[in-house]
């Protein structure tokens, strides 16, 4: 089961937090109209950023925990619409193209 989350016009201090925990893969520069949080088991999240990468232009990048291979979730960040489109084709499990076997 994933937990997803919406965070929609992201403050500064949030960007801020992702930025450093995600190896700061996102420039300051970078400010999204919009950041999906999906938590959940590593294979979930692999498979969402998947989805979310072949549904929309969005910037996908790992949170990452207390130590640097502790993968504890997704940021799915860019425009409100497309962020919301990916999170919804993640509850629905994608195209099937990754179905369970």
């Amino acid at each position: 089961m994933l937990d997803i989350k919406v965070i929609k016009a992201p403050a500064p201090g949030t960007m801020a937090i992702l930025r450093q925990r995600s190896g700061n893969r996102w420039n300051e520069e970078f400010l999204p109209a919009a950041v999906g949080l999906v938590q959940g088991k590593l294979i979930d999240m692999v498979v969402a950023s998947d989805i979310a990468e072949k549904t929309a232009g969005v910037e996908v990048t790992d949170i990452r925990g207390s130590c640097p291979q502790n993968m504890i979730l997704l940021a799915i960040a860019g425009d409100t619409a497309e962020v919301m489109e990916c999170l919804e084709r993640i509850k629905e499990g994608g195209d099937g193209a990754n179905a369970h076997l």
